[in-house]
């Protein structure tokens, strides 16, 4: 999660008009929102062992804010970042009731109950594949720490711990920590040697432990509180383009949470389910918006490949590790002190992550009939252009500096620049749309309903019950129209 909640705040604060302390506050509140929302989750929500952690899909409206506002006069940078982070705080506000509609009202479960496993194979592919830009180009940026972190990760989850049986569990459930302590320390004797003395700025700040400079800027204690910044400021373009953000962060949640429920040894998610997990993720986002995260939360794709990794897939252990994130968040040294492991380490383990949740995906096929033209005509349209869009679509950022649509409606701008630069969501509404629009009534048996539908009513399956109901039988209380 640090990887993640360090990369968003370097990303904006600056561009706001904040200095270290002001990005050391943002990590805090984006760690501590997180714990926050991986509690309800693992509680309320889809009851899967899920940690909820900062979202990419709000930098497009989030850049927007901040651009809204380089014209503007204020007294100090420190002000103007205090006004930029109240006008985030307003949008993300209202942009959460969308979330929260479309779950409890179980509009997003009447939407998902359309699915089969034909869909679901390309929408948890490209949930890992479409982060291919966070794995080895980062890594590249300082090969000499990520390459052999990379190998060194493979070598002692494959291979050392085939030595002796007590080492198999040693490596399985720790060979991420042992491996990124141990290049940690390696990086860090790097740094203090001198060797990234005379490099060029972006080595320096790819390879250096000391690079952020968070640990003398941030607080020994501080405790994220609702509106720290100030008043949240509503303005109707702002919230128009964060809906978009919202939308996308629906569809990535889904996807991650089927794969989350794979790799746990669950159920696929019921279509109630994953209703009241968005409509949670909603009111995490509104939470977001009164504490002030400079974005909001949805579930987190390599803290899923891990459950794949250590083969610990239980609820209990996610739970606990909440009381982590508020450790680290609250004390602010402790927290900058682990967010010094230079990104490069994190992409390494992103490359082994990403990976193992992309194939979770392609593991789907097995219930499909793979010899049907019908299916891989929809597997390979909704794959290819649910990573060759979003390709498109932040490649014309890069290259332009603006998306390919560009109207004078700023809001119209992000909402679809949100939603086509999303790879899961590029995917989703392809294959969602030639699945049901190609041939569905008579090709039931070769889609896999018969073996997916069973899964998507509260007691289609008796296993349902036993990863899905709520704890403390507060299922007994509510309204049996919320689960059906």
């Amino acid at each position: 999660m640090l990887g993640s909640s360090v990369m968003i705040a370097t990303l904006l604060v600056p561009q706001m008009g904040g200095d270290n302390g002001d990005k050391a506050r943002v990590i805090q509140t984006l760690v501590f929102m997180g714990g926050i929302n991986t509690l309800l989750q693992t509680l309320f929500g889809t009851r899967l062992p899920t940690v909820m952690g900062a979202s990419f899909a709000f930098i497009i409206p989030v850049m927007s804010i901040i651009n809204d506002f380089n014209d503007s006069v204020f007294s100090s940078e420190r002000d103007r970042f205090r006004h930029t982070m109240r006008a985030i705080q307003g949008s993300l506000i209202v942009s959460s009731f969308l979330n929260i509609i479309i779950g409890y009202t179980r509009a997003w479960g009447h939407y998902t109950r359309s699915f089969s496993p034909v869909v679901v194979v390309p929408v948890v592919c490209v949930v890992g594949l479409g982060l291919f830009e966070r794995g080895f180009p980062r890594l590249a940026q300082c090969v000499e720490i990520g390459l052999p972190m990379l190998i060194l990760l493979v070598v002692s989850q494959h291979i050392l711990r085939g030595f002796h049986h007590s080492a198999h569990t040693l490596f399985v459930k720790f060979g991420v920590l042992f491996c990124t302590a141990f290049m940690w320390a390696f990086a860090a004797i790097l740094t203090v040697a001198g060797a990234y003395n005379y490099v060029r700025g972006q080595t320096k700040l790819s390879c250096r432990t000391d690079r952020s400079y968070l640990i003398s800027t941030a607080p020994w204690i501080k405790v994220p509180y609702p509106f720290q910044w100030g008043a949240p400021i509503f303005r109707a373009s702002h919230v128009f383009g964060m809906l978009g953000a919202a939308l996308v962060s629906s569809a990535e949640s889904t996807g991650t949470f089927i794969a989350a429920a794979r790799l746990s040894g669950a159920t696929p998610p019921p279509v109630h389910v994953l209703s009241r997990s968005i409509g949670l993720q909603g009111v995490g986002l509104l939470l977001d918006g009164i504490f002030g995260a400079a974005v909001g939360t949805t579930a987190s794709v390599e803290n899923v490949g891990l459950l794949g990794l250590t083969h610990i897939g239980s609820r209990r252990v996610v739970q606990i590790s909440t009381a982590f994130m508020f450790f680290f968040s609250i004390f602010g040294k402790f927290g900058a002190f682990f967010a010094s492991i230079p990104f490069p380490i994190f992409a390494a383990i992103y490359c082994v992550l990403f990976g193992l949740v992309a194939a979770t995906g392609i593991s789907f096929v097995q219930f499909i009939n793979f010899n049907s033209i019908r299916n891989l005509y929809i597997l390979g349209l909704s794959l290819f252009l649910g990573i060759s869009i979003p390709q498109y679509f932040n490649g014309f950022n890069a290259s332009a500096d603006h998306y390919p649509i560009k109207t004078p409606a700023g809001w119209f701008n992000d909402i679809f620049n949100s939603i086509f630069s999303s790879p899961p969501t590029v995917a989703m509404i392809v294959a969602t749309v030639l699945d049901n629009a190609i041939d569905a009534k008579h090709n039931g048996g070769d889609r896999g309903l018969s073996w997916w539908v069973p899964f998507q009513n509260r007691h289609g399956d008796v296993r349902n019950e036993e990863f899905y109901s709520y704890p403390l039988r507060i299922h007994q209380y509510i309204p049996t129209r919320f689960f059906k």
